[in-house]
């Protein structure tokens, strides 16, 4: 919970100190949108590789998002007690264990063992989501909290413009024609998935060694905010969704997030069929850039546009652009298809730092908690792609985006209801 001294860092506008904790926590979201991109390129090759549906390579997605809904609450907690800096180094030090836990599972060669990977890597990046997006909402005036937030989204979204096409180079294969599973010996298929999984570890093994460096850097800062040496409060802060303002903008992260991990999940299979690019999974993996890409751009330009336009106008037209989007590209084929759908993520760009920080608008103290709720409803990102791969073995991937478009509909809501409260 803000201390009074935090309190009054706030009412003073913003320090050098403000300012070397924005920029440290730059790098964190710059890193942790890295690390979760490249679950996109995870779906398709692990669905490859053990021979999965759509519903079943979904589980990825399922196994990292499950997290925030199990880490948010204690999270909350631990920042609470421990104070922003010292809950950051936990959350690095519990997301690198995550990413070295991938060493041992390519050399099993065993689907669970990526997922157990990715679930613990999810607990840390919750613990940041909580820390450090708490700590640029109280860096600096209020009425600024949702262009800071959104700027610091966009470095985010570097990581995700960046990540897919490294990650496509060192995981995928630029090869259109699959390896036929069903003519090997189990020996060969046993060996075949180990030398191939051993190829999902190096980029994960990076980002571990340079988790490291920041855990060592935010110790060394750790005095710039305070402890609050208080206990939390008891309650998982439930109370706090009396707020309407707060209640729908837990359920518009869970409807944000379902359908911007859904669309990102199914990319490199939309785009490599041939009723659309026809290529390769690793060009259409690098393709996957540019949906990310695009997130990036409209962060840098909305952190600017929210200045001075009221951000839930902004949502809501953003929301109702990415549904006009995303309904073109299932009606269509070929480049056209292709590109509304990439488009989809110019759309995405403000969508979370906006409900976020518009949804602690008010909370004060207990923004500690209400930052937990709001990590929590990040859970949507295993519910909807689930369900979008479950349409999707059933009636194809152009009727499965109807799933996203859903949650589309109801960020108009709130950023209707946010304009006006």
């Amino acid at each position: 919970m803000a201390t009074a001294p935090q309190t009054a860092r706030v009412q003073q506008g913003e320090t050098k100190a403000d300012s070397v904790l924005f920029v440290l926590s730059l790098g964190l979201f710059f890193l942790w949108g890295f690390a979760t991109v490249l679950i996109d390129i995870l779906v398709p090759k692990l669905k490859g590789l053990f021979t999965l549906s759509y519903t079943e390579a979904m589980l990825t997605q399922f196994a990292f998002f499950i997290g925030y809904f199990v880490f948010s609450m204690p999270a909350g907690a631990i920042v609470s007690r421990l104070g922003y800096m010292r809950g950051i180094v936990v959350g690095l030090l519990v997301m690198a264990i995550g990413c070295l836990l991938f060493a041992p599972a390519a050399r099993m060669g065993v689907y669970e063992g990526f997922l157990v990977a990715l679930f613990i890597m999810s607990g840390g990046i919750t613990i940041l989501q909580v820390a450090a997006n708490a700590v640029i909402s109280i860096v600096g005036p209020e009425a600024t909290s949702s262009s800071r937030l959104t700027l610091a989204q966009a470095f985010n979204s570097l990581g995700t413009f960046i990540g897919p096409f490294i990650g496509a180079r060192l995981i995928l294969s630029d090869s259109t024609e699959a390896v036929d599973i069903s003519q090997l010996s189990p020996d060969q298929l046993s060996a075949m998935r180990i030398a191939e999984a051993a190829q999902v570890q190096t980029p994960y093994l990076g980002i571990a060694a340079l988790l490291g460096v920041l855990m060592l850097v935010f110790w060394l800062k750790r005095d710039l905010l305070p402890r609050t040496g208080e206990a939390p409060s008891k309650g998982l802060g439930l109370h706090l969704l009396s707020n309407p303002r707060l209640l729908f903008g837990v359920i518009a992260i869970f409807a944000y997030v379902g359908a911007e991990v859904s669309i990102g999940s199914v990319l490199v299979n939309y785009l490599s069929a041939p009723e659309r690019l026809g290529a390769s999974e690793q060009q259409a993996g690098q393709l996957v850039s540019l949906y990310w890409g695009g997130a990036m751009v409209g962060r840098f330009i909305g952190a600017a546009i929210m200045r001075r336009i009221n951000p839930g106008h902004i949502l809501s037209l953003f929301a109702l652009g990415a549904i006009a989007l995303t309904a073109t590209s299932a009606l269509t084929t070929g480049f056209v298809s292709a590109a509304t759908l990439l488009a989809v993520g110019l759309m995405n760009s403000i969508m979370f730092p906006t409900i976020f920080s518009q949804s602690l608008r008010g909370i004060g103290e207990e923004a500690p908690k209400a930052a937990g709720l709001l990590c929590m409803a990040i859970v949507g990102g295993a519910i909807l792609p689930v369900a979008t791969g479950a349409v999707a073995d059933q009636m194809g991937l152009s009727l499965a985006l109807a799933v996203p478009v859903l949650g589309y509909l109801w960020i108009v809501f709130f950023g209707q209801h946010a304009s006006k409260a």
